[in-house]
């Protein structure tokens, strides 16, 4: 098995520093079990860009319903629940925007913003998306959910810490 490219690497280690997921058995975790239930919600729930070295951005959105979001939103779930109780085949009108994460030498080149607009954009192809929702960790994420929620024409909402 070849050794992953040096960008896998340092995105692990920025995933690890800003949404300390490993520590949190209520985020989701990117295994192949929950892999599998993303993909099949929609393969677009993971996108990536890379280059020569591996990944340089990463984002993970998962489409939802209202009644799953606001009760996420609320604090009524955690965001491991959100993914177990959203099913794969319903229409979704939510869109939930779990992580962008982007190498530092690639951010503020509006990479991370054109990949989720290409995401957003074809995720509303089959379903009638009207909410974007958030749960900030950084300046720089809320930034961006209120720029691509702006662009998109979207209703945003975000969780309270």
């Amino acid at each position: 098995m070849p050794a992953p490219l040096p960008n896998f690497n340092k995105m692990i280690r920025i995933i690890d520093e800003v949404f300390a997921t490993r520590n949190d058995p209520n985020q989701i975790q990117v295994n192949p079990e929950q892999l599998k239930k993303l993909q099949a919600i929609s393969p677009l729930t993971l996108s990536e860009v890379t280059d020569e070295n591996g990944p340089v951005i990463w984002l993970l959105m998962v489409p939802t319903t209202r009644d799953i979001m606001l009760d996420f939103l609320n604090k009524k779930i955690s965001e491991k629940k959100l993914l177990k109780q959203t099913k794969p085949g319903h229409v979704y009108d939510c869109l939930y925007l779990c992580s962008a994460t982007t190498l530092p030498e690639y951010r503020g080149k509006g990479e991370t913003k054109k990949l989720c607009l290409a995401t957003i954009e074809a995720i509303q192809k089959t379903h009638p998306i009207k909410t974007l929702f958030v749960w900030p960790f950084t300046k720089g994420g809320d930034r961006l959910s209120e720029a691509i929620a702006r662009e998109c024409d979207l209703e945003l909402l975000k969780l309270k810490e």
